[in-house]
């Protein structure tokens, strides 16, 4: 009966010390209350059978309802909290991928682009009050997803993204451009842009400086990650004749002086995935240095759970009150 229930008013409990008290004293006067005659013999008293004995049942009962007298001004109360969520700094964050042929490279298993695809999914799920969006980009950019707080449909535009959806090169600039175009309008605190590439930039109209400056105007904040082996790496050379890919070994070329430029100018920071398990804990860092603030409102609700003893107790009385007034009129 006591199961999740609580007591708004638990001191009232020394109360019960008393009903001990209040028994020792019935049992000590109850004889003194008792008128005696000594007579002969108790033959002619054999008919009231054991009635009288059953006297004392009147005091228990007016005990238990003062026991629950006592349970019930202890305020016994159920109670249920229910918490709510409110996202107080959000953070819009665009992740720019690059798509050019070289993140087909075999340096990461099973290539980069599908270990980025793995990685970058995952650090989606963890930022569940964020609001994402995703830019691909190789020889030119564009928006594969606008930023939005829909994760389904941001995982399912990153699992669409391969590689031949844009002309082949790794225009650096035009994928920061884009991305920093996705969030100029952005009211959000916090604005980021993880920038992923594997090569040099050699393809586009805007110049990765010029890109930085605009993430700067619009104080956008931008990490880099430079993908790829240190050495060289098994990629795609050349084409067969049925149009697949011929792999042969590479020399790994990142401009990382680039990448740690614009992650300085901008206020972030560069790193250097060089296996599947480093490209994971760069995530993973990212993800612990932007926090989304949460503030957490919790409401409790409680329920009284004293009247069911008031009437306890009211009932206990009314039978006291009856058998006294009744069986046991003739005893009192």
């Amino acid at each position: 009966m006591f199961k999740d229930i609580q007591f708004a008013n638990p001191d009232f409990f020394w109360l019960l010390l008393l009903l001990p008290l209040a028994a020792l004293w019935y049992f000590f006067k109850r004889k003194e209350q008792t008128p005696s005659l000594k007579i002969s013999t108790i033959k002619g008293f054999s008919s009231q059978g054991f009635l009288p004995k059953l006297k004392p049942l009147l005091f228990l009962l007016r005990l238990l309802a003062l026991t629950a007298i006592i349970v019930a001004i202890a305020r016994p109360q159920t109670k249920d909290v229910s918490t709510r969520t409110k996202t107080t700094k959000g953070i819009d964050i665009v992740m720019a991928i690059d798509v050019s042929s070289s993140m087909l490279a075999r340096d990461l298993k099973p290539n980069r682009l599908s270990a980025l695809k793995k990685v970058a999914a995952d650090f989606i799920r963890k930022r569940p009050n964020d609001r994402i969006g995703l830019v691909a980009y190789a020889g030119e950019g564009y928006t594969k997803t606008p930023i939005t707080s829909d994760k389904s449909i941001v995982l399912s535009a990153l699992r669409e993204i391969t590689y031949g959806q844009l002309n082949d090169g790794t225009a650096i600039g035009m994928g920061l451009a884009t991305s920093v175009n996705r969030l100029k309008e952005s009211k959000a605190i916090s604005k980021i842009i993880i920038l992923l590439t594997d090569g040099v930039n050699n393809s586009g109209f805007i110049e990765p400086q010029t890109a930085a400056d605009l993430a700067i105007e619009f104080d956008i904040k931008t990490y880099t990650i430079g993908l790829g082996t240190n050495g060289n790496a098994l990629s795609p050379v050349s084409y067969n004749a049925d149009g697949s890919f011929r792999y042969g070994m590479r020399q790994v070329e990142i401009d990382e002086e680039l990448l740690k430029d614009i992650a300085k100018v901008t206020g972030g920071k560069y790193f250097r995935a060089t296996n599947n398990e480093k490209l994971e804990e760069i995530y993973d860092e990212i993800n612990k240095l932007e926090k989304t603030e949460i503030e957490e409102f919790k409401y409790t609700r409680y329920e009284e759970k004293f009247r069911p003893w008031i009437f306890l107790a009211g009932v206990l009385l009314l039978l006291e009150w009856i058998l006294r007034n009744t069986l046991f009129r003739s005893f009192i």
